[in-house]
């Protein structure tokens, strides 16, 4: 694992409550993988399972962490992103409180300050969830 726990909270501008992601499993020039374990208290779940929200917050908090280490590697102060749009968003099947599920993100553009990202979602290798973001990148001044 490459970043854990609060480790990670360095790397994302999101706190708690609101942290949709554990660690950071792999990284490369293109894409990154996330863990999160889905704990029952979560502010994204109902009746046992982690919301369509949830993912989609769990998908957006990855694509944070990937911009957030990539810019620690490069002594870089990491910048907000901000959802500028979701694309075939597809929801499976939602994972169960208790489980953990990792989120592979591929950068599929960037220019500028814009990233269109492709999420996958996984739970013991199966594909729970999918769909594409673009993503602005806030200037620091």
């Amino acid at each position: 694992m490459l970043v854990i726990n609060d480790d990670v909270q360095q790397l994302i501008p999101q706190k708690p409550p609101m942290v949709m992601v554990g660690g950071l499993l792999e990284h490369t020039e293109t894409f990154s993988i996330s863990t999160f374990d889905i704990k029952s208290n979560n502010i994204f779940c109902g009746d046992g399972f982690l919301t369509e929200a949830g993912l989609i917050e769990n998908m957006a908090q990855t694509a944070a962490l990937r911009n957030g280490y990539q810019c620690s590697l490069e002594n870089k102060e990491a910048l907000i992103g901000y959802i500028g749009s979701l694309k075939r968003i597809r929801i499976y099947s939602l994972p169960k409180t208790g489980e953990s599920i990792e989120t592979k993100v591929s950068v599929i553009t960037s220019l500028m300050n814009v990233q269109i990202i492709k999420a996958e979602v996984f739970h013991d290798r199966k594909l729970v969830a999918e769909g594409e973001m673009n993503i602005f990148l806030q200037e620091n001044d």
